[in-house]
Formats: C-alpha cells, sequence, structure tokens
C-alpha cells in the first residue's frame, strides 16, 4: 500500500478541522510538475531575452551596415569628384604649357628641347570617365587615377622647371634691356653726328666718334642707361668726363660737362641725373660729346636712342 500523509486544515472557529489525506506519490509528482514548470518558465525567459538581445544587436548591426553603405556612397561620389577635377587640372596645367610655349617664341627662345608638360610632345592622357558604375569598376577607376595624379605630380614639376627657366630669361633680358643705352642723355641740339667730319680745331676731316649736343650751361645730363660709374675726373681735351660701365661690354662716355654729381663706384640708374653741360676741355662751346662703346669701340649712339 502507498503512504499516506494526513493533512489538518483548519477553517474559522464556527468551522471544524478538515483532515485530508495525500499519497506520497502524489506530492512527489507535484513537486516534479511544479519544479518542470519553474524549469520551462526560466528557459522560456531565457531565450525570450536572447532573442530581444539578439533582435536589438541586429538591429544595430543593420544600422552599421546602413551607415557603412551610405559612407561608401558617398566616398564614390567624392572619387568621382576627384576624376573630373584631375581632368580640370589636365587641361590647366595643358593650357599653361601652350602659354609658356607661346611667350617662349616671343621672348625668341628656342623652345625645340621642350618634351611638354605631359611627356614628348606634349601628349596629355585621356581624360578619366567619372561617370563608370563604381561597383564594378571602383579599383580601376582608383588604380587610372592614382597612374594620372603620378603623371599631373611630373608634369607640374616639369612646368615649374620650364617657368624658372623661362623667368632667369626674361629677367636677363630684362638687365640687358636696362643696362643698354637707350635713351638721349640730354636735351638740345646735335650739331655733330657720328662718324666723318671735318675738325673745327685743325680744319682736317677726322672721325668723330661719339654725338655733340649743343645746350645752355648747365643743362642736366643723364645715364643713358643702368650701370656703374668707372671715371669721373677731368682727362686733357675731354674737360669734365664720366665714364659709366653698363655690362655686357657697353659703356658710356658724358664729355665737356660743367660739374658731375657721380663718383666712381657709385650705381646709376637709368635716366638719373649724373651731370651739366659745360664747356670744359677742347670745346667751342657749351655742349655734351656724348659716346656709345661696346667691348671698347665707339658705335654710333643714334641707333640705340629710342627716344
Amino acid at each position: 500500500m502507498s503512504e499516506k500523509i494526513t493533512l489538518f486544515i483548519f477553517g474559522s472557529a464556527d468551522t471544524p478541522v478538515k483532515q485530508v489525506s495525500i499519497s506520497k506519490g502524489f506530492l512527489v509528482f507535484a513537486g516534479f510538475f511544479t519544479l518542470s514548470c519553474m524549469t520551462a518558465l526560466g528557459l522560456g525567459i531565457h531565450d525570450y531575452y536572447t532573442i530581444k538581445m539578439t533582435s536589438f544587436d541586429t538591429r544595430e548591426l543593420e544600422k552599421r551596415v546602413q551607415s557603412h553603405q551610405n559612407e561608401i556612397t558617398v566616398q564614390r561620389k567624392q572619387i568621382q569628384v576627384f576624376a573630373t577635377k584631375i581632368n580640370s587640372l589636365k587641361e590647366k596645367l595643358a593650357s599653361l604649357n601652350d602659354f609658356e610655349r607661346r611667350i617662349r617664341i616671343i621672348a625668341g627662345l628656342n623652345d625645340s628641347d621642350s618634351q611638354g608638360v605631359f611627356g614628348i610632345g606634349g601628349s596629355m592622357p585621356e581624360d578619366i570617365d567619372a561617370s563608370i558604375d563604381l561597383t564594378e569598376k571602383h579599383n580601376s577607376l582608383i588604380r587610372e587615377m592614382h597612374e594620372q595624379v603620378n603623371q599631373l605630380d611630373l608634369a607640374s614639376t616639369n612646368q615649374e622647371k620650364g617657368f624658372e627657366h623661362l623667368l632667369k630669361h626674361l629677367v636677363d633680358q630684362g638687365n640687358l634691356l636696362a643696362h643698354t643705352p637707350a635713351i638721349r642723355p640730354t636735351r638740345g641740339l646735335v650739331t655733330s653726328s657720328f662718324g666723318s667730319r671735318v675738325s673745327p680745331f685743325t680744319g682736317i676731316k677726322e672721325f668723330h666718334k661719339g654725338l655733340d649736343i649743343a645746350n645752355r650751361q648747365g643743362t642736366p645730363v643723364v645715364a643713358a642707361a643702368d650701370g656703374t660709374v668707372t671715371f669721373a675726373n677731368d682727362k686733357g681735351f675731354w674737360g669734365k668726363l664720366i665714364i659709366i660701365n653698363h655690362g655686357h661690354g657697353m659703356s658710356t662716355r658724358y664729355a665737356h660737362l660743367s660739374k658731375f654729381f657721380k663718383e666712381p663706384g657709385d650705381s646709376v640708374k637709368r635716366g638719373e641725373i649724373v651731370g651739366k653741360i659745360g664747356s670744359t676741355g677742347r670745346t667751342t662751346g657749351p655742349h655734351l660729346h656724348y659716346e656709345v662703346r661696346l667691348n671698347g669701340t665707339p658705335i654710333n649712339p643714334e641707333k640705340y636712342i629710342l627716344n
């Protein structure tokens, strides 16, 4: 026989005590059932929590994936914009190269040795197709852009060297022009030109090495070009004489001055007053004797006077 357990149930004061007998097996079953239910409930709660957390992680992952996709889309658009800018830079460099070529022609420079900004003959790489589908040709576009950026870097270096060479030439030309006698050294009437003439002192035919310009005593005399004073003193029949060295084998002489304002070693600029007309030395009246010499040989000053 199965063992029974007697339970006493107490009610109110008016209710008699009830006696209930329950078998021990039933209690074991009830306890097992309760434990099973609690276990199942615990597992259910755990699974619910796990599913909920997984769902949360999934949503977070979806957000991250979407964010990365948006970033990729923006980056692809930026790549396409960058490709367009590379094409624009190539056009600008090509225009600069053409501008340099025209300046070289004007400046009288031979550009036959130039290989062009993008290589021999100035050939320019084909434009990058910025409208291609990046989902399929992303890597090839990046590779082409990288190659052309390297070409642009080399081209800009070549262009810089070309402009530096051109600038040096123009500076040299500017210095040469600044140091070339190109203006009339004083106002007045030309009384004797360069070449053969009859000497007013001897009446014998002689070669006149300069230009005589007559004017009143004290008329300003200016330097015909930039240079350095190498002589400023009395010199025989030249009277008060200034000699200016202009470099490049060029020099000028200003004779018969009444006074001079420069000393040997002084630098002068074109148009700067260096003295005044006088009649010192051997002369028949106030005038300036003006000479231009190239490598020590007198040449016709009138060929260099532009004003």
